[in-house]
């Protein structure tokens, strides 16, 4: 059996369930930025003042340049696992890649896979230190759906004030204190498992 190319593959499998994924991931660019930028949206319904919902997609975060590049084969880890609704393996991870991220394509991410995501690109903004960022990376992975979509709801649904709380607490919690000789100990043990 032949392998699909990129395009077809989305064309025939991915651009359909983008629809209702409830997260999705977007290779694009930005002007004054160097490409790719991975854009991680969350899928949000909201009530009217009428009773009606509606839904919406809710930046959460993205990544480029040097660091994205540092933790690309732990992001497309994180997508290997997605399938869509019939248990079908939808390849997410193969976008990943060096081929993939010439694309302009958004991807549909499940649950666990978007939360993580989230997760680590909210976390890893204003985070000057790689080490720390590839160990909150690697520590947010090791969460299960439940862990990951709990955090993001304390990092994102409080309000500013609580929610900027969140964030600095949960970047202690997972990466550390800068210049802590013990973020290197644990990333080292890390990256054998």
């Amino acid at each position: 059996m032949t392998k699909l190319s990129l395009n077809e593959q989305y064309e025939r499998q991915l651009k359909g369930l983008v629809r209702s994924a409830p997260f999705v991931l977007r290779i694009t660019e930005w002007k004054d930025q160097p490409a790719p930028v991975l854009v991680i949206k969350e899928r949000i319904s909201r009530e009217d003042g009428n009773a009606s919902k509606s839904e919406g997609l809710v930046e959460r975060g993205h990544i480029k340049g040097d660091v994205l590049r540092r933790l690309l084969p732990l992001l497309k880890k994180s997508c290997s696992h997605i399938m869509d609704s019939a248990g079908v393996p939808t390849q997410v991870d193969r976008f990943l890649s060096t081929e993939g991220l010439k694309l302009r394509v958004t991807l549909p991410l499940d649950e666990e896979a978007g939360a993580k995501l989230a997760l680590i690109f909210r976390l890893r903004e204003r985070l000057p230190e790689p080490d720390r960022v590839e160990l909150i990376t690697r520590r947010v992975l090791l969460f299960s759906r439940e862990e990951a979509l709990y955090w993001l709801s304390r990092i994102t649904d409080f309000g500013p004030d609580a929610n900027r709380w969140a964030i600095s607490g949960l970047r202690v919690l997972l990466g550390g204190q800068p210049s802590d000789l013990g973020v290197q100990r644990m990333l080292e043990t890390l990256r054998t498992k």
